[in-house]
């Protein structure tokens, strides 16, 4: 049970190195055209064998971690291509963070602003974490978003992030809702910009205009 300060519940270790969004997404579950269904596909050569039967021994088919709201994950999660459908699988999935010592640069951008909390802690850290999550009569984990603390059953410990992407978890923001909560000092910018430059103002479509009519005889070259 998670709200815009507390990300908490069932914390499955997941500690495979540089687990790339490939293997979080496989590409045969990027033919849609929107979001929608991506749940399916997570991790799917991970959660199921040649014969599409789960395996057993993968931590999100046992039952302990079923309603996992958390990974704790390995070094570089997130690596590879800059599909953002990885992203939008775990959430789908109803995974709200995840914990690793690090993580793909673009899949950080990606999952950030998509609000899926990765909380980066040293490796020794992440090690004692995964040492509670390896039993799940242990596994549960509480992310305080406004004190940035991470609790799991024997560790308290602090993590950092940016301002903004605190601001936006904490207001319950992605970063289109974050640029629209802008929308009055964006308006004032363009008054300022179209006032100092009013020869800029419209200009594709201006320029469309001419060519338009050019096109059907009506205007000059």
């Amino acid at each position: 049970m998670s709200d815009a300060k507390l990300i908490e519940g069932i914390a499955a270790p997941l500690p495979t190195p540089n687990l790339d969004t490939d293997q979080i997404m496989p590409k045969q579950f990027l033919r849609g055209i929107d979001k929608a269904g991506l749940a399916q596909g997570l991790l799917y050569d991970l959660r199921f064998d040649a014969d599409h039967r789960p395996r057993a021994d993968f931590v999100l088919n046992r039952p302990g971690y079923q309603g996992a709201t958390i990974l704790v994950g390995g070094s570089n999660f997130g690596c590879g291509s800059s599909r953002e459908h990885a992203v939008w699988g775990l959430q789908q999935f109803g995974i709200e963070a995840v914990i690793a010592p690090s993580f793909g640069e673009i899949f950080y951008s990606n999952a950030m602003n998509n609000r899926l909390l990765l909380v980066m802690l040293d490796a020794a850290d992440i090690a004692r974490i995964l040492a509670d999550v390896a039993d799940p009569a242990t596994a549960a984990v509480t992310i305080d978003v406004e004190r940035m603390v991470v609790r799991s059953h024997r560790v308290e410990l602090p993590f950092a992030l940016s301002e903004r992407h605190r601001r936006m978890f904490l207001e319950g923001l992605d970063m289109i809702g974050a640029t629209l909560a802008l929308t009055p000092e964006i308006e004032a910018f363009q008054r300022t910009h179209w006032q100092a430059r009013p020869w800029l103002r419209d200009v594709a479509a201006v320029t469309r205009a001419r060519l338009d009519r050019k096109d059907d005889g009506s205007g000059a070259a």
